[in-house]
């Protein structure tokens, strides 16, 4: 994921969550809002209650690695905010992936 794609400051993040839609299911929490740009971005938190370090940034990775193979192409253009809850923690590469492309699309 290039990092124009992606959404970093704190600010933005406590923005999208404040106002805008939800989706979510037993795995992910997602937060959308539309902005005014060519492409979509996606922030991605872990919260710490899910495990060490290691174990956040590997989470990460697979859910920015889902993201990268999905092609979300819309006429309009979103910022989300991608939270991985408790039960995502216990799900296989395969369960995220399935799981996350059913709320992104």
């Amino acid at each position: 994921m290039k990092k124009k794609f992606i959404v970093k400051k704190s600010y933005e993040f406590d923005n999208i969550i404040k106002n805008n839609d939800i989706v979510k299911n037993k795995g992910f929490i997602i937060y959308k809002k539309e902005n005014k740009l060519d492409y979509n971005r996606f922030g991605i938190s872990v919260g710490k209650k899910l495990g060490n370090a290691v174990y956040r940034n590997k989470m990460k990775r697979r859910i920015k690695n889902i993201i990268d193979s999905i092609n979300t192409k819309n006429n309009i253009n979103y910022d989300y905010i991608v939270i991985l809850r408790s039960m995502g923690k216990n799900y296989k590469y395969r369960e995220l992936q399935e799981k996350l492309t059913d709320l992104l699309k």
